[in-house]
């Protein structure tokens, strides 16, 4: 249905000078699909109301709704060309009347539309800079609708499909989009229930929430009213502090089902972890923290190990937060499990001593496209310290790359050697009580693979060198201020 109309209007923004790369082709597109979703639900709620003889409350003025300004209609249910704005007149009433109006809309809940209406438009701006591509745009997004399933089913593949090519434009490409078939995996790990609660606070495009939402609601016969409930506005959670990635979340949610999901703009790592309540806390945790030195020492004070390592403090905020008996499955540099830095080691025993890492699979270079760093996923029960720890190492026969990407049927034998936790040749397991009790060191050392050492790539040994430097420029810089 609508996969021409995404082709066509990717070429209008090609063509405009305000628009230069996928990633402002998505976020422009976003923000219109989101106002034209809006439209739909205030027609849908507008009608419900009435068949209970009740007055919907609209949430917008009647001047900034989609039929007075993006697509008034004539009485033949076209547009009607002498109301609707074009030009430099309808740029002028977007930046100047509409985004202005949108920005003052605020709530307390993250869970409501109002809250979505002005977290979305007070970061972002309209980059379309010629009035007539954008009324090309406009009609195009009218035509497609947000109303029946067949409509959100396709609408969400189609822009799934736009975040992998996102993910995919440029060296940043992982902070908007982790493979599919290794989400996937994950959830079925981890194998969330209804009634759980789950949290990504680095959700991003909110890959994990969605396949979260989609495993649960596969995986069930038929939902009675109150689960859907439950599915719909007590189940997911999530923090973004990118404007970008945070309306990408958003509309990737709506479009595969939540209508108003429960995700805030915000940076996750600025809150102190000492004040998370035992009622802040989640069941279960998704995720995949960005990686990458340079978090500045503000921020290092809201947790005990200090570090400038952003997916450390995401580790230690994901053990705080998570509730005892709680699951999470995490994605993590493999450095992690073999650095010999303070910071490192100290975060170890912190994991092992506070939960039960029960499972450590081991991904192959390439996993991530773009990201150039190897990864392991950590899987890991709250409450009880770890007494043994089964790993898995993916290897392939081939390598992987944007033309050989990582698929499900390549994870298989993980997710089924997984629930007997049985040993093979790509699998073995340790315990605790044998490891170096002075550093924790978790390497990946294949049994099967003979004296083979598992070796880090030279990338992630040069990513250490820079953060080791930084640490001690820092570290000089703090010892000249004392003397």
């Amino acid at each position: 249905m609508f996969e021409q109309s995404f082709k066509n209007i990717d070429n209008i923004l090609h063509t405009d000078s305000g628009c230069g790369t996928e990633l402002d082709y998505v976020e422009q597109t976003s923000w219109i699909l989101f106002l034209k979703y809006l439209d739909d639900l205030e027609e849908t709620k507008r009608i419900e109301a009435a068949l209970a003889g009740k007055v919907y409350d609209h949430i917008l003025m009647p001047e900034y709704t989609w039929d007075s300004w993006a697509c008034p209609k004539g009485s033949d249910g076209k547009l009607d060309h002498n109301k609707a704005l074009d030009g430099d007149d309808l740029k002028d009433f977007v930046d100047h009347k509409l985004f202005p109006y949108l920005k003052k809309f605020k709530a307390e809940e993250p869970n409501t539309i109002e809250y979505k209406i002005g977290e979305i438009f007070s970061e972002l701006k309209n980059k379309i800079s010629s009035g007539y591509k954008l009324r090309e745009i406009l009609n195009i997004v009218d035509g497609m609708h947000f109303r029946l399933y067949e409509e959100k089913h396709e609408l969400s593949h189609l822009y799934e499909a736009k975040i992998k090519n996102m993910g995919n434009a440029g060296r940043n490409g992982g902070e908007y989009y982790t493979p599919r078939p290794l989400i996937k995996t994950i959830v079925k790990v981890v194998a969330p229930k209804i009634g759980d609660t789950i949290y990504d606070g680095a959700c991003g495009s909110a890959g994990f929430l969605v396949e979260a939402y989609n495993y649960l609601t596969q995986n069930q016969s038929e939902l009675s009213s109150s689960q859907m409930d439950t599915l719909q506005n007590n189940t997911f959670y999530g923090k973004e502090i990118k404007s970008l990635a945070y309306i990408i979340g958003i509309m990737n949610m709506i479009l595969h089902g939540v209508e108003a999901p429960n995700i805030r703009h915000m940076n996750t790592l600025s809150q102190n972890i000492n004040e998370i309540q035992e009622k802040d806390r989640y069941s279960i945790i998704l995720a995949n923290p960005p990686f990458g030195a340079g978090i500045g020492r503000e921020i290092q004070q809201n947790f005990p190990i200090k570090t400038g390592e952003t997916a450390f403090l995401f580790l230690q905020h994901f053990i705080k937060i998570l509730k005892a008996g709680g699951k999470a499955g995490i994605v993590i540099k493999n450095t992690f499990l073999s650095n010999t830095d303070n910071a490192s080691v100290s975060l170890r025993k912190l994991l092992l001593e506070n939960c039960n890492l029960h499972t450590v699979l081991d991904l192959p270079g390439g996993a991530f496209q773009g990201a150039g760093v190897k990864t392991v996923v950590l899987f890991f029960e709250k409450g009880a310290p770890t007494e043994k720890i089964w790993f898995y190492q993916l290897n392939l026969d081939r390598n992987l790359g944007k033309g050989q990407p990582l698929s499900e049927a390549d994870l298989a034998e993980f997710v089924e050697l997984q629930k007997t936790k049985t040993n093979g040749d790509n699998s073995w397991s340790i315990d605790i009580k044998n490891i170096d009790q002075s550093t924790f060191d978790l390497s990946v050392k294949n049994p099967s693979k003979g004296d083979e050492v598992a070796l880090r790539e030279p990338k992630d040994i040069v990513e250490e060198i820079k953060r080791l430097n930084e640490e001690a420029e820092q570290t000089l810089k703090e010892i000249s201020k004392i003397l």
